[in-house]
């Protein structure tokens, strides 16, 4: 099993493949198959070959499931966020060089906006028969099924120094990567996983569909996240587990009675990942819901999951990130020499999920691979037992309840104002996110902090928009002049607005 094409074929065609909540409509695996072949179709009627990149941008449920797999076969798939603004859609549409863009028929004007009339433009929706449907379409071609060396995706991983990073996820690493979630978690036939975070992550894609697709079990896919319909919906669809980001736990928490919500007794684990989870939320997770918390570890250059902690009776590690998962993990120095047991430093991995390089990213490419070994730009340390604890991301990044932002994106968008003459975005802490963004400037004109996340708020979206811009005098930087972000953001990092 080394395509995508072939692990939707994995389970009988008569199983429940998808169940769309808000209608209560249930897809067979037998429907799900006919509707990714004639979507495939579809878009290699509209000249897709493969390679060639179809972008979507679409709410979760039925229509970004059938229209990814199919443009996984068919070409390429390139999901994006749908919150994106009018110029960040520009850029992705531009840097994967989509031939085609799939958006629902109604709202997305931003990203119809950025289309033009360069990049040809479908709509997809999903009628009352619970079917995908494409317009325009046509029939006129048919799909080749794809090898395990093409492309199956492609999405950006943000970089701390320059623009994000065209991620290249070929089916075999997506395809293996699911196998392994399937093995961590003795996923099965009678699993069923709700879908709780958005399906253009690889998170969403690779742990809650296709490894639940691949083991034969039942994907719940809401349109979007509800903590206030959340456990009615586990407990009419029976749903065995989700995973989530733990700003997700840390909402469904909040909303936590003081008796187990009807529902959490068909949960076999929770599963948590892309943000570190506190010991302190892992123990008021399971105390209030009743199933075993399982972090993980994953990122999109290896397909997502690396590692996580096992199942009972196995143990779980509050503070750890667990073992690997089908992929070997050390820790390196500097120098490319691995460290002992209880050592700090660099994780690097090795795995058939892992990419083979950044898309035409020379540089990128020799930063990141060291004798074999992608560097993950994280510091941990390995214990004894093998279970890995991250101590803290060597990269800038700041991670907003699991989504990756480039501080740089946004330093070059604060510094298109007129009135800004330097600028330098960071993360500050806070009780929800884990961080959230924010940013220092120092003017050359006269201009009020509310003026420039209004500024911002038309050019990015929601979660990479500083919500607070400290005006300042000055930015410390070093003697060749680079900018200390890391001081700013310590400058700063009590202020939680």
């Amino acid at each position: 099993m080394n395509t995508l094409l072939e692990l939707l074929h994995q389970a009988p065609g008569n199983a429940t493949a998808v169940i769309l909540p808000e209608t209560n409509t249930r897809i067979t695996y037998d429907a799900l198959r006919a509707q990714v072949a004639g979507v495939a179709d579809a878009f290699a009627s509209a000249g897709i070959q493969k390679g060639e990149r179809v972008a979507m941008a679409l709410p979760n449920g039925l229509e970004a499931i059938v229209c990814f797999l199919a443009a996984s076969v068919a070409g390429t798939a390139a999901p994006l966020n749908p919150a994106y603004r009018y110029d960040e859609f520009a850029f992705y549409l531009d840097d994967t060089n989509a031939k085609l863009l799939v958006l629902p028929p109604e709202g997305a004007d931003e990203a119809r906006r950025a289309a033009g009339d360069k990049t040809p433009v479908v709509t997809a929706e999903v009628d009352s028969a619970g079917e995908v449907r494409l317009t325009p379409s046509s029939r006129a071609k048919t799909a080749q099924a794809p090898a395990p060396d093409d492309v199956a995706l492609v999405l950006h991983t943000s970089g701390s120094t320059g623009r994000p990073k065209r991620v290249p996820l070929r089916h075999r690493n997506v395809a293996v990567s699911a196998q392994n979630i399937v093995g961590t978690y003795n996923l099965g036939p009678g699993d069923v996983a709700f879908v709780a975070m958005p399906l253009f992550h690889v998170h969403g894609l690779v742990a809650s569909v296709l490894a639940t697709l691949l083991s034969g079990g039942t994907v719940v896919a809401p349109q979007k996240f509800n903590p206030l319909s959340f456990w009615r919906t586990v407990r009419d669809t029976r749903s065995t587990w989700y995973s989530a980001v733990p700003t997700i736990h840390s909402m469904l928490l909040a909303r936590a009675g003081s008796e187990r919500p009807q529902g959490a007794e068909n949960l076999r684990f929770i599963r948590s990942c892309s943000a570190p989870l506190s010991p302190e939320m892992m123990y008021k997770l399971e105390g209030a819901f009743g199933a075993p918390v399982l972090e993980a570890y994953g990122m999109t250059e290896a397909s997502h999951q690396m590692s996580s902690n096992p199942l009972p009776p196995a143990a779980r590690k509050p503070g750890s990130v667990g073992v690997g998962t089908g992929v070997k993990i050390s820790i390196m120095d500097e120098a490319g020499a691995h460290l002992p047991a209880g050592a700090a430093g660099e994780v690097v991995i090795q795995g058939p999920n892992v990419i083979d390089g950044y898309e035409n990213n020379p540089e990128a490419n020799a930063s990141s691979f060291t004798k074999g070994w992608f560097r993950t730009g994280d510091q941990g340390i390995l214990d004894a037992d093998g279970y890995l604890r991250l101590v803290a991301r060597i990269k800038e990044l700041i991670n907003r309840g699991g989504e990756k932002i480039s501080p740089r994106e946004i330093d070059e968008v604060l510094l298109s104002h007129p009135a800004i003459a330097e600028a330098v975005c960071f993360g500050v802490p806070h009780p929800s996110w884990g961080e959230e963004v924010a940013a220092a400037v120092v003017l050359k004109g006269d201009v009020q902090e509310s003026e420039l996340i209004s500024f911002c708020k038309e050019r990015l979206a929601d979660f990479k928009r500083p919500k607070k811009i400290h005006i300042v005098d000055a930015i410390p930087r070093t003697a060749t002049g680079k900018i200390q972000r890391r001081a700013v953001a310590a400058a700063f990092s009590g202020d939680r607005k």
